[in-house]
């Protein structure tokens, strides 16, 4: 998923920060511009893109623990920010799989898609991206089982010729005999990238634990750095300035904070708002509002252009705000070093 800033700093602040300390929110310094041309009508709306990302996650001895990495700052979108195994549908998602867990028909009434077919694109992507990116698959030999290795020069070859698009998921699947386990992910969010943004995302997150016998590594060539951590030690870390992240992230980190076991977080995946989250921008006077509906922590004021006094949330343009990500995730975070 996207985030961070064109130039890898955090420059975010909410409008609730004790204190006047700047945390991490993702927030580039060509926003106002876009939402002002917007405004005036002068900026047509991209379509967005349909995508999934994961919140994989493991006990530790103090809860559980969720997988993320950083993108890394040259990337064109999303640049140094922090955040979760992901990406775009691809077409071919939709192609016939062995399926275990739910019917597609009730994946797609709890993603909101009209379509079967489409609900399964957006799951299929969610498994698919995970192994890309993390190599970790939720398939198995049967519908009750997961494999246990994913290493081996054999799987390597696969996953690269996945990433690279010369093979689908469902041929992958199929050429391994294994059953896709949607049963083993759960719904946890939807947010859509703000019709301002350039590159847009129409994103479905889930929760899925770790399988046994399996290990994330950092098979991305879109990430520096991956960690597991503790949901409120990353969220700290935002709050603190040090990690960079998009709203939909750091949202989903604090929903995750109450459980105390990865298996309590998947049990309450059904509970969670699928309602999708997409940014509104008001003007009022000179100044414009931005906020993200039922989550008043990211709203930003963002003054009339050149002036930076009246930016209420300690936003301006110009804030160079350091982003000295991963010093917080690499203290207490474990042995394995993605929509706004």
């Amino acid at each position: 998923m996207p985030n961070g800033q064109t130039n890898g700093q955090s420059s975010g602040q909410s409008s609730g920060q004790p204190g006047g300390q700047s945390n991490g929110q993702w927030y580039p310094a060509e926003w106002p511009d876009r939402i002002r041309a917007l405004a005036a009508g002068e900026l047509v709306p991209a379509t967005p893109r349909r995508a999934a990302t994961v919140l994989l996650l493991k006990d530790g001895a103090d809860g559980p623990l969720v997988h993320m990495l950083r993108r890394r700052a040259s990337m064109a979108f999303a640049g140094g920010a922090y955040a979760y195994p992901g990406g775009g549908v691809d077409p071919r998602d939709e192609h016939p799989v062995r399926w275990a867990g739910p019917a597609r028909e009730e994946w797609a009434a709890r993603l909101g898609l009209p379509d079967p077919a489409q609900a399964q694109a957006v799951v299929c992507a969610a498994v698919r991206e995970t192994y890309e990116e993390a190599g970790v698959l939720l398939a198995g030999e049967t519908r009750d089982t997961v494999v246990g290795d994913t290493t081996g020069e054999d799987w390597e070859k696969d996953r690269a010729a996945l990433v690279a698009r010369e093979l689908s998921f469902a041929d992958f699947l199929d050429r391994r005999g294994l059953v896709l386990r949607s049963d083993l992910l759960g719904a946890w969010a939807r947010w859509i990238t703000p019709e301002f943004e350039p590159r847009r995302y129409d994103t479905w997150f889930f929760v899925a634990a770790l399988p046994a016998g399996q290990r994330t590594r950092n098979a991305s060539t879109e990430a520096d750095r991956t960690v597991w951590i503790r949901p409120a030690d990353a969220a700290a870390g935002y709050d603190r300035g040090e990690l960079t992240m998009m709203p939909p992230t750091i949202s989903t980190l604090r929903a995750l904070e109450p459980y105390g076991t990865a298996a309590g977080a998947l049990a309450a995946a059904p509970e969670q708002e699928m309602t999708p989250v997409l940014a509104q921008a008001r003007l009022d006077g000179d100044e414009v509002i931005l906020s993200w509906p039922g989550h008043d922590e990211f709203t930003k004021h963002i003054p009339a252009a050149g002036d930076t006094a009246g930016d209420t949330d300690g936003d301006a343009a110009g804030d160079t705000g350091g982003d000295t990500a991963g010093d917080a995730a690499d203290r207490p975070a474990g042995p394995d070093g993605g929509t706004t």
